[in-house]
């Protein structure tokens, strides 16, 4: 049985405790019990709100965790503010590490982390929107805006709120093996556990709906038709405007160059066949209209730090241990 250490404060991000939360419970239903044991703990017994306004009511207090612990995850959320601050609270995550296998943090929680001192000398992450505050105040610790995630030794770190789940992902493959956290993810409903290494921007997500309809209803046809011309003239005569007006308006309704917007969206439908479909790296490129395996290879590897068949093989999710005879009753 592997104890989970969960640490929450007031003002905690809630999907920072019960994202990795849930994946270690998922796992352990999936493993038939018996491997995960997860304890969500603060200064206080009493519940606590989170940054949301939810409330979570603690397993214990810090005080009266003892004895071994596997994995201590650091939540974070804007109370890691007041939280660093708190003496009693970062004497106890130095404390609790010292008796814990691994340590790790989600988001913001990184900063409490380095405030115990756990952090010198060691390669991390955080929330893209910290990196530059944590890497100030903590000189010593050095900082990667990058990754989804990081290992460095016994201690991990990851990037901003869901990030914790592609973490936890992470460490069920460590402990019971791919085959649990694929299952896992799936269970979830978690469109695939992300590699570390990936950038902390999903590619398809981060791009907005245009505001005028007829821009609108272009990006709903960009996603039905990506074999067609999506050069820039093409759109634009779609759309009804100029090629020029055309791209300054997408660029600033959406958020991208229309041809950054077409590649993404490539991008997502190629990660989407090749996770689960049958076709040929080959075959998807042709659909995905890259044209060549080529093309989409490079689009891969620039944005996602890993190209087609290697993605394939780590995130495969048909057959073998996919079955519907494994239920973990969700």
């Amino acid at each position: 049985m592997r104890r989970i250490v969960i640490v929450a404060f007031p003002d905690v991000q809630t999907l920072d405790v019960v994202g990795p939360a849930e994946v270690f419970s998922m796992a352990d239903r999936l493993a038939n019990g018996g491997q995960y044991k997860v304890e969500v703990v603060a200064s206080s017994a009493d519940a606590l709100t989170t940054g949301s306004g939810l409330r979570l009511l603690p397993h214990r207090a810090l005080a009266a965790v003892r004895g071994p612990i596997d994995t201590l995850v650091v939540a974070g959320g804007t109370g890691v503010v007041a939280a660093r601050s708190d003496e009693r609270l970062v004497r106890w995550i130095r404390s609790a590490a010292s008796r814990a296998r691994r340590v790790a943090s989600v988001c913001n929680g990184a900063f409490l982390l380095a405030e115990a001192g756990l952090l010198d000398g060691r390669r991390v992450t955080t929330h893209w929107a910290a990196c530059k505050e944590l890497r100030r105040s903590y000189p010593n610790v050095e900082v990667e805006e990058g990754p989804i995630f990081v290992r460095d030794g016994d201690v991990y770190t990851s990037a901003g709120v869901t990030a914790g789940i592609d973490l936890a992902l992470a460490l069920v493959e460590d402990d019971l093996g791919a085959a649990i956290a694929r299952d896992a993810a799936r269970w979830l409903v978690l469109f695939l556990r992300r590699p570390g290494s990936q950038a902390q921007f999903s590619s398809g997500p981060s791009w907005q709906p245009a505001e005028r309809p007829p821009l609108r209803n272009l990006q709903s046809w960009i996603a039905d038709n990506l074999t067609a011309d999506l050069s820039v003239p093409a759109l634009a005569e779609r759309a009804y405007m100029s090629p020029r007006n055309f791209a300054r308006a997408f660029r600033r309704e959406v958020g991208a160059t229309p041809a950054a917007y077409v590649e993404s969206v490539r991008l997502e439908r190629a990660r989407a066949e090749l996770e689960a479909g049958d076709a040929s790296v080959d075959a998807v490129a042709a659909m995905c209209g890259f044209g060549t395996v080529e093309t989409m290879r490079r689009a891969f590897q620039r944005r996602f730090e890993i190209n087609p068949a290697a993605y394939r093989s780590r995130f495969r999710t048909r057959g073998g241990s996919h079955d519907a005879d494994r239920h973990p009753a969700v």
